[in-house]
């Protein structure tokens, strides 16, 4: 019987007593997507400033020593026009104004515009048929009159009808390498 008493106080000891709480479950920390790494935001690039050419920055000096070099040149040229030496005409124009010349699309735009070769139905095939086309009979007694400056190192050489006074772009030149080339 004393067990007995003894286990009577201990089941009620145990009845009374609570329940021991389960444990609450902890909240977990939101879920927070890694953002991926931001790219580097490139610095914005400034356009290359082009620089205007102001035509009166020309001195009557640079404009006199120049325009008597185009002159040079230009009765140098007509030389070489006047003998049919395209080789030697080569020599005056600027590596990217003879590939443009020799394009498929220049020679067909020429032969299909030009009124004389239109009339005469000449299809130039070459450069060297531009040559003996178009720049031979149209340039071998070129003269300039004025000259234009679109830069200090590229000059238009103007030629004026002197019937009607218009003005005529003959070559536009640029100096390469300390030469002058026609670019155009």
């Amino acid at each position: 019987m004393k067990t007995l008493i003894l286990i009577i106080p201990l089941i009620g000891l145990l009845s009374c007593a609570s329940k021991p709480e389960s444990p609450q479950p902890v909240a977990a920390p939101p879920i927070v997507a890694e953002a991926p790494p931001a790219e580097p935001v490139p610095e914005p690039v400034a356009a290359p400033v082009e620089e205007v050419f102001d035509p009166a920055t020309v001195t009557v000096q640079e404009y006199t020593v120049t325009k008597a070099e185009i002159e040079r040149f230009v009765t140098a040229l007509n030389g070489i026009v006047k003998a049919g030496n395209y080789n030697g005409w080569l020599a005056y124009l600027a590596k990217a104004y003879i590939d443009e010349i020799s394009s498929p699309e220049f020679l067909d735009r020429m032969s299909k515009t030009a009124p004389r070769l239109v009339s005469q139905k000449i299809v130039l095939k070459s450069a060297q048929d531009y040559f003996n086309h178009v720049i031979v009979p149209s340039r071998a007694n070129s003269r300039v009159d004025d000259i234009e400056f679109v830069t200090h190192t590229r000059v238009k050489a103007i030629t004026e009808n002197r019937i009607t006074k218009e003005r005529l772009r003959l070559y536009e030149l640029e100096r390469i390498d300390d030469l002058w080339k026609i670019v155009n």
